[in-house]
């Protein structure tokens, strides 16, 4: 059985950090491409970032480029985002995913940036 568990989420002050971790297991997580997604209240699905299976590549959306950092473990079967210099915009439901469209996807864990 394929699942996505993410973990790390919570409340955090404008300009602070938080690192998301997300356990895969029931797929060969190595092989495959992994990704993170979003979803702002009132608003659609966002991907945000993508890691390859070796790690070699890693690509980010326009409203995080810089400032946040997707790495992986394949031995552990975990995905992370590293986030600093949260923005308020930046609240919103976050999943890892196994596909660009966050289909694929696990249950999520909420960030929330607010003073």
């Amino acid at each position: 059985q394929v699942q996505l568990v993410e973990s790390g989420g919570g409340l955090v002050q404008p300009g602070g950090s938080l690192r998301l971790s997300c356990a895969a297991s029931g797929f060969t997580f190595s092989r495959e491409w992994m990704h993170w997604v979003r979803q702002a209240p009132g608003k659609e699905l966002e991907w945000i970032a993508r890691i390859s299976p070796t790690s070699k590549i890693a690509d980010y959306a326009n409203s995080v480029k810089g400032r946040f950092t997707v790495s992986r473990d394949n031995d552990k079967r975990t995905l992370d985002l590293q986030m600093n210099r949260l923005k308020p915009e930046d609240t919103a439901l976050y999943y890892c995913a196994r596909d660009t469209s966050g289909t694929r996807r696990g249950q999520g864990t909420q960030v929330t940036v607010s003073s």
